[in-house]
């Protein structure tokens, strides 16, 4: 009998997890994007991301095209994800948004990909309970960019989070002092369902990412693997 119940449970389970695994097109697309993103930020570590920082990050978090517009009053909204090291490779990604306000007086829009660095585990801690803000919970600074790498502030080295952007194909570090990161609530149920918490996707190796998730850690770990080539 209780061999039954145990495989009527995992049969219920692995039900769960499938059907969990329900993601929107615009979920889809921004796992497609945050993938090209990684390839076309490190195609060239002398412009890009240096790889001695992102062989030392403990996560890496994409936005895509974070929208920057606004008629007198400025701010920046995106979405993108989330993936930590995961023993000897990267963990399924959780969804997360990030926003920024600022008062001004601005015309037009700008989009441009950004790629946080999370240099160590503590600097993502708040964020997988609610949120962090960016600058106060977690020290963030632009990071250096190529071989500007060998000129770091010490701000920058100490930094918890190292942030990257592109914007019609230059690269760049930039400043968020002042934005806020926090999951995305609906798209990580839509993909690990109403049970599994960032925390826990990021932390359990044994999470299983969704279909299209796996393409973005595959690209994660090409990149890791490329950097240890070039050594």
């Amino acid at each position: 009998m209780r061999h039954v119940i145990a495989v009527s449970t995992s049969v219920l389970l692995l039900s769960a997890i499938v059907g969990a695994a329900d993601l929107s097109s615009s979920e889809t697309k921004r796992l497609e994007e945050a993938s090209s993103v990684v390839r076309e930020l490190r195609a060239e570590p002398d412009k890009g991301i240096p790889d001695g920082l992102w062989s030392r990050a403990e996560c890496v978090a994409v936005i895509p095209n974070l929208k920057k517009a606004a008629f007198m009053v400025g701010g920046e909204f995106g979405k993108g994800v989330l993936s930590c090291h995961s023993g000897a490779g990267w963990s399924a990604p959780v969804f997360v948004e990030i926003e920024k306000g600022s008062m001004g007086f601005q015309i037009g829009g700008e989009q441009v990909d950004l790629v946080l660095l999370v240099m160590n585990k503590g600097g993502i801690e708040k964020m997988l309970q609610d949120k962090v803000n960016l600058g106060g919970d977690a020290a963030v600074a632009a990071g250096p960019v190529g071989r500007m790498a060998s000129a770091s502030t010490d701000a920058q080295l100490h930094a918890g989070i190292l942030a990257y952007s592109r914007t019609q194909g230059a690269y760049a570090g930039i400043d968020i002092s002042g934005g806020v990161l926090r999951p995305d609530k609906s798209a990580n149920q839509n993909a690990y369902g109403t049970t599994m918490t960032p925390r826990d996707v990021l932390a359990k190796a044994d999470v299983v990412a969704p279909p299209p998730a796996r393409a973005f850690v595959q690209t994660l770990q090409q990149e890791t693997r490329a950097t240890t080539g070039r050594r």
